[in-house]
């Protein structure tokens, strides 16, 4: 086992100069970066020259003179943007073809791996221009209300007209879908955040005639031509939307049997099932429905499995009201101090529930196998992906079919419960006593304090035998958390001039430390070791 403890010479790293640092985050953030870049300078465009045309064109000189030019051409403008964020905002969430994409050289310019967060983006984008939009209406109706007071006040026009109430259903529909999917009130409660997400039903449904009405209306005929011309920008990604929902319908459908459920400690459930139709590869997730939780609800899932089995696999933490009532019709009792496991051919003889699966997709973790050298990061049930990875490298050593670009896989878990380590206790004594090699490194690191008796119990095993009291392995469990200094300066000096996958799946404030660390470390020249860093997203 290499020593990723000890001090290694930092010299590349005290002599970065500022193209150094700038070369070496744009490994892990210049793709991203370029791309939102690309989108506000296109947006801005888009607005400007919008702006610009009803500013200026002979075909709006009666709106400029009822309305005024700026409050006509900023909302013309915002609404021309709006339209073209409608073009693109659900192919994000087109999780199929996603997963085809990232598969493509598309890859390497593009960051599907992203496809969430650049939909959050487009999201507050049509928040903000939807408010520069209205804002600019709210102007021009009050314009509008001086200029033709016997059409009443310009309160009643905005809620008694056309534009007005179409409009103002959809701000209402968008404000609920942005303030559900703040993470706090997501996480709290997912299920308002999936049901309110679905008023973007409402909200498309109210824009495709929210512009016939023909508020702002040209000086030449046709005069309404484009009044309604939402449909144009949202037709494309809205058809595929669309077709990804009936494949998901349809997939879900698929014979699909639960065939062994385990109870796990620190309230984690592993689900075992048999889905024939199935094709699936480490690291990926899938989506999962139980419709006597709910018919309407799909969670996602890393596999836990591997592709050389037979079966899929999730781990499921007990932590919501979904997963405890799932857990519940699983037979789980989360609250036993002895969780057993179940099985339909085992003792308990109990009718499981039916199963709707969609997937799988692809994912971040799914790239291990492109790099010489991986460091897998997880912390508590973060672990999952790289379990289904662990399983199938341990299948790819003892019953090679395919060969394989890694030579290296540092793992390193992290968890706060000494009980959570016995999750995947088997799979990585199995992994320690078939790899002589050392190919694969197992790092634990326990966080949580142990109670007295606890640690007498650590004291007398770690006195007694070769195995770890925590965890049974013969690799040693580090207590408290990981030196992320140590470790990539130690995996920078065994493996120089190499690129290493770095993956983590976790909580975000141990992401951000392993993102600015893998950046530190970066030395971007031939010679150099560069860390990739990679992270999951759902």
């Amino acid at each position: 086992m290499l020593n990723l403890y000890q001090q290694y010479p930092q010299a590349p790293q005290a002599k970065q100069t500022l193209k150094f640092r700038l070369q070496a985050w744009m490994v892990n953030d210049g793709q991203k970066v370029v791309f939102v870049t690309l989108w506000s300078i296109a947006m801005a465009m888009v607005f400007a020259l919008a702006y610009i045309n009803y500013a200026v064109s002979d075909n709006f000189k009666t709106m400029r003179e009822l309305f005024g030019t700026a409050p006509l051409s900023v909302a013309r403008a915002s609404a021309l943007c709006l339209h073209a964020c409608a073009s693109i905002i659900l192919f994000p969430v087109c999780r199929n073809v996603i997963s085809l994409l990232r598969t493509t050289p598309l890859n390497s310019v593009i960051p599907f791996d992203d496809a969430i967060a650049f939909h959050k983006v487009t999201a507050w984008t049509i928040l903000f221009f939807t408010i520069v939009h209205v804002g600019a209406h709210v102007v021009n109706y009050i314009t509008l209300a001086q200029k033709m007071p016997e059409n009443g006040n310009w309160a009643v026009q905005w809620f008694t007209n056309g534009p007005g109430y179409t409009g103002n259903i959809m701000l209402l529909s968008l404000l609920a879908i942005v303030g559900t999917a703040i993470k706090k009130v997501r996480r709290r409660n997912f299920e308002v955040f999936w049901y309110t997400h679905h008023l973007f039903i409402v909200f498309f449904g109210f824009w495709a005639f929210h512009g016939a009405f023909c508020l702002v209306q040209p000086d030449r005929e046709p005069k309404c031509a484009n009044a309604a011309a939402f449909w144009k920008y949202w037709v494309a990604n809205g058809v595929l939307y669309l077709t990804e929902r009936v494949l998901r319908e349809w997939r879900g459908r698929e014979s699909t049997i639960i065939t062994k459920v385990v109870m796990h400690p620190s309230n984690v459930v592993e689900v075992q099932i048999k889905k024939p139709t199935c094709r699936t590869k480490a690291g990926q997730y899938i989506f999962l429905c139980c419709p006597e939780v709910s018919l309407w609800q799909w969670h996602p899932f890393t596999l836990t499995s591997a592709p050389e089995e037979d079966f899929i696999s999730v781990h499921i933490r007990v932590v919501g009201d979904f997963t405890r009532e799932f857990a519940s019709k699983l037979g789980c009792d989360v609250s036993s101090k002895n969780p057993k496991s179940s099985s339909p051919d085992g003792d308990i003889n109990r009718l499981l529930p039916r199963l709707m699966i969609d997937g799988p997709f692809g994912s971040a973790s799914e790239d291990v196998f492109k790099y010489e050298v991986a460091m897998l990061f997880g912390a508590g049930i973060g672990v999952t992906p790289f379990a289904s990875i662990l399983k199938s490298i341990w299948y790819r050593m003892n019953y090679p079919t395919q060969s394989t670009k890694l030579t290296k896989v540092y793992f390193f878990w992290v968890c706060r419960d000494y009980q959570a380590f016995e999750w995947f206790q088997d799979l990585l004594k199995a992994i320690e006593d078939e790899d002589v090699e050392q190919y694969i490194e197992i790092h634990t690191y326990l966080t949580g304090r142990l109670k007295e008796d606890q640690i007498h119990n650590v004291i007398q095993n770690d006195e007694e035998g070769f195995e770890d009291a925590v965890t049974g392995l013969r690799a040693p469990t580090h207590y408290g958390r990981p030196n992320l200094d140590q470790i990539f300066s130690g995996v920078a000096h065994h493996h120089p001039e190499t690129d290493v996958g770095v993956f983590f799946c976790g909580p975000k404030p141990l992401g951000r430390q392993l993102h600015l660390v893998s950046n530190k470390y970066t030395q971007p020249t031939r010679e150099g070791t560069r860390f990739i860093y990679n992270k999951e997203n759902f």
